[in-house]
């Protein structure tokens, strides 16, 4: 079941850019909740090879900064920005920090945690680097928890699962 308004969620980017999903993609996306400072953080090296490889095909990575895990995302947009080139070569687009949980949820994250992960729980965002895989049509198609690695072959058969071949 397609959620046909996810797409026209007002989003603002790192650099305070007003926009939506539309307007960044007409094609599949992977939304991922980031933090500079988390053990995690190495996943942003393969996120920015799945944006590379899959970019063509009409895949876009889209990173959310956030900082509601134990204040792992500290810095201000520039920081974010500058981290994330410098130490992770990173090229997608990145949004304003947001907040993922709580009373201040981002309308985005209020849809999204609507989606169950393999196992059916839906909810709450875990921690850092959770991710969701939205397909074209704009329907949320998976959900992988934190520590699933970007480049996991469940992630890469459900990204292959949306593209146009």
């Amino acid at each position: 079941m397609a959620d046909a308004s996810l797409s026209d969620i007002p989003l603002t980017t790192l650099d305070g850019t007003p926009t939506n999903l539309a307007e960044i993609t007409d094609g599949a996306v992977l939304v991922v909740n980031v933090a500079s400072k988390c053990g995690l953080t190495p996943q942003y090296s393969a996120l920015e090879r799945l944006a590379q490889e899959y970019g063509r095909r009409g895949l876009t990575v889209i990173g959310v900064p956030c900082n509601q895990f134990m204040g792992q995302e500290p810095g201000s947009a520039e920081e974010i920005q500058t981290f994330c080139s410098q130490n992770y070569g990173v090229t997608f687009p990145l949004l304003a920090k947001t907040d993922v949980n709580g009373p201040d949820r981002h309308p985005l994250y209020v849809e999204l945690t609507k989606t169950p992960d393999a196992g059916g729980e839906a909810g709450d965002i875990q921690w850092n680097f959770e991710k969701f895989l939205i397909a074209p049509d704009g329907s949320v198609v998976n959900r992988f928890r934190p520590r699933t690695e970007p480049d996991a072959p469940e992630i890469i058969t459900a990204i292959e699962a949306v593209l146009p071949r």
